[in-house]
């Protein structure tokens, strides 16, 4: 399984345009930018694709023509902007998998001319497991909300397996349990807020982050041969020197936009 980065930053990526916090400034200053999370499997499996996703892809040196399905989290513009699917609609036919919660499905099924067919809508909810695209997919329940419900996924080729918890806040236990049995070796943990601890439930900061990675661990779901990366970074964090010595206490790593991991 490979798995390009396309963005690790939070929405509004970093630096956001608007500050001149340290951190901000610490990006600028060094030339490194943040774009919103997004995920490319195999070529073939795109995770929350925002409005930056055809750029990110590009920037990469790749391109779409072989994608088989896209998985988003929830109905936030910057986990699926539904314009995706009618720019593809301008120049394939091939068909195509969405998968996502029913906010998901609602939104985009907007953009698409009723008359085609190329583009299946699946809706998803927490505790569903379905074949989408050659992955095994788990769908569990964020602790986060927007329009209605949003998840997290696990996602297996029957050899490696990703993952991948954004946007939430800490999972409850029922969530984390449904997991026994899943090992990963690439967790895509989001933390977004860093230090900042009072601003929202529905994201990680820097504590809650390395809670829940404790909490993985201690079911068997990471072990000391996983990965933990974390993405979803916001400009809450500290620069990136403090950030990286942060996470590595939790046996966690910050990378850049582009990174390609192969498992």
């Amino acid at each position: 399984m490979e798995v390009l980065l396309l963005g690790t930053g939070a929405a509004d990526g970093i630096p956001n345009v608007f500050c001149r916090c340290e951190t901000c400034t610490d990006y600028r200053l060094r030339g490194e930018l943040r774009t919103p999370t997004s995920v490319l499997v195999d070529g073939r499996l795109l995770i929350d694709p925002g409005p930056e996703a055809p750029r990110q892809v590009t920037r990469y040196g790749r391109d779409l023509t072989g994608l088989k399905a896209i998985l988003a989290g929830h109905a936030h513009d910057d986990h699926l902007d539904p314009s995706l699917l009618m720019h593809r609609s301008w120049v394939s036919s091939a068909p195509l998998e969405v998968a996502g919660p029913e906010p998901v499905i609602n939104i985009t099924s907007k953009w698409l001319d009723p008359a085609q067919r190329a583009v299946r809508m699946r809706p998803l909810t927490a505790g569903d497991q379905v074949e989408l695209a050659g992955y095994q997919v788990r769908a569990l329940a964020a602790n986060h909300h927007a329009f209605g419900e949003a998840l997290c996924y696990w996602i297996s080729d029957g050899s490696s397996a990703l993952l991948y918890l954004t946007d939430t806040g800490r999972l409850s236990a029922a969530t984390l349990d449904s997991l026994i049995g899943c090992r990963a070796d690439l967790v895509l943990l989001e933390e977004t807020f860093g230090y900042v601890t009072d601003r929202s439930e529905q994201h990680h900061h820097l504590h809650s982050f390395a809670e829940t990675i404790s909490e993985l661990r201690s079911r068997g779901i990471v072990d000391a041969s996983s990965r933990v990366v974390a993405i979803h970074l916001g400009h809450d964090n500290p620069p990136l020197g403090q950030l990286r010595d942060q996470l590595a206490l939790s046996g966690a790593e910050a990378l850049p936009d582009g990174t390609l991991i192969v498992l």
